[in-house]
């Protein structure tokens, strides 16, 4: 079986991108990018911006490619096998962008690099990059360089924590409101909240506050109150006014230690 995550050219495939995909392309792309990372910082890569980049950038795009499809999908698209697969390799991929980003040796190669005669383009691109090492922790060390990636791993798992209570609370919720309730919204908007709600065998139009379902209710109906129940569904979603076990609140206060 071919997987979607690994293949190297052309747009995601978000259609044929399965949860059992997940694992295997993520390991698969982590070990290439920790090759090009050890290959990149070796004697027989100079510290030049194209012999860098022709190395490092290709397997790290094609895991940040491949990691950003699974993010979207488990973003919009969520379901209990692909949220476990992304949770399950979070902390993997987490772990390795923390440490590449801080890594000794390829902050030594991009400092002889800036020694280089480049481009405007160039130069600027290389000082973005020489910031980012000092901000992921480059010039840390010891201790303290671990304790860093430590604090960067644990804000990703609260990061996914957040968000999962958001995308719960947000498919949680659904409102069926009466003919009279949906007047001014377009036709085709009705039509879809009908059937949803044919499909749950309830009456009337099932509204939601995914955006399809959300948006043209706040922008076209009549009725106020109808207004005023999603938006304020939708703005108090995972607080302290829904369902605990969905709370963010506990969540935003953790003091990260």
């Amino acid at each position: 079986m071919t997987n979607p995550l690994l293949a190297e050219t052309g747009l995601p495939a978000f259609d044929q991108i399965r949860p059992e995909h997940v694992a295997p392309a993520i390991d698969v792309l982590l070990r290439q990018a920790d090759e090009a990372l050890e290959q990149a910082v070796g004697p027989d890569v100079p510290a030049e911006y194209d012999a860098l980049s022709a190395v490092l950038d290709v397997a790290s795009e094609r895991l940040k490619l491949a990691w950003g499809a699974v993010s979207h999908l488990n973003a919009v698209a969520d379901t209990p096998e692909l949220r476990a697969a992304y949770t399950a390799a979070l902390p993997k991929v987490t772990e390795l962008f923390a440490r590449h980003a801080s890594d000794e040796r390829l902050y030594a190669k991009y400092k002889a690099l800036a020694a280089r005669q480049l481009s405007p383009a160039r130069r600027k691109a290389l000082s973005n990059a020489m910031r980012d090492f000092v901000l992921a922790g480059a010039e840390l060390q010891g201790a303290d360089k671990a304790r860093f990636q430590q604090l960067q791993e644990q804000q990703a798992d609260l990061a996914q924590k957040f968000s999962e209570h958001v995308l719960d609370a947000t498919d949680g919720f659904a409102h069926y409101a009466t003919a009279a309730e949906m007047i001014g919204v377009p036709d085709d908007v009705q039509q879809a909240a009908r059937a949803a709600a044919q499909a749950d065998g309830k009456e009337g139009f099932k509204l939601t506050l995914h955006f399809p379902s959300y948006f043209p209710v706040l922008q076209y109906a009549q009725d106020r109150g109808l207004r005023e129940k999603l938006y304020t569904a939708h703005v108090t979603r995972s607080s302290e006014l829904g369902k605990p076990e969905l709370d963010n609140s506990a969540v935003m206060r953790v003091t990260i230690q």
